[in-house]
């Protein structure tokens, strides 16, 4: 039998990502949290995964479930304040390996393994998790009601690497580049 007080510890320091807040603003102007995020990236995942038959879609929404994880324990950088060195890295693994300290080995071993391929980026799975991670704030980004100096033009270039995956996304990110233009034009 599972050790249920560890899971039970782990779950309650996981709540976090609930109040957690991104950069970005939902639909009525609230700022977003990390868990609000990840819940439409699994959606997301979970309604196209009919496009990826070939696709382990279990360990690919497991994968998008425990992406953003480590920011409950220091919150999320935003996008555009996000550099390439691996310090944020660094810091989001170890603040993973401290929330997920009193869950079983088997547990813990399999978040940090899905999160460390996910940010290898190496498999199919984990770069469609990254793709749809990136689309999925570019997607906020164009459906928030942002602040007047909201920086849509950033979208145009966020994420660039990681969407030519293959046609389908690149064809949900063409779709998604043009409402960015639109929303920028309007202002």
């Amino acid at each position: 039998m599972s050790d249920l007080s560890g899971i039970i510890t782990f779950l309650r320091r996981a709540e976090a990502m609930k109040s957690t807040l991104r950069s970005a603003y939902t639909s009525t102007g609230r700022t977003e949290s990390v868990a609000a995020h990840t819940w439409r990236l699994t959606l997301t995942v979970t309604v196209l995964a009919p496009e990826y038959p070939e696709i382990d879609i279990a360990k690919l929404l497991k994968m998008c479930v425990v992406h953003d994880l480590g920011e409950a324990i220091h919150g999320d950088v935003p996008a555009p304040e996000q550099g390439d060195g691996p310090e944020r890295t660094d810091r989001e693994r170890q603040d993973l390996q401290a929330l997920t300290e009193t869950l079983p080995d088997a547990s813990r071993r399999e978040i940090l393994s899905l999160w460390d391929e996910y940010e290898a980026a190496e498999t199919a799975e984990a770069q469609l998790a990254k793709a749809f991670d990136k689309l999925e704030t570019i997607l906020q980004h164009n459906q928030g009601d942002n602040p007047a100096d909201f920086d849509y033009a950033f979208n145009l270039n966020y994420g660039t690497e990681y969407t030519d995956v293959d046609p389908f996304v690149t064809e949900f990110r063409r779709v998604l580049d043009e409402q960015t233009r639109q929303r920028d034009a309007e202002g």
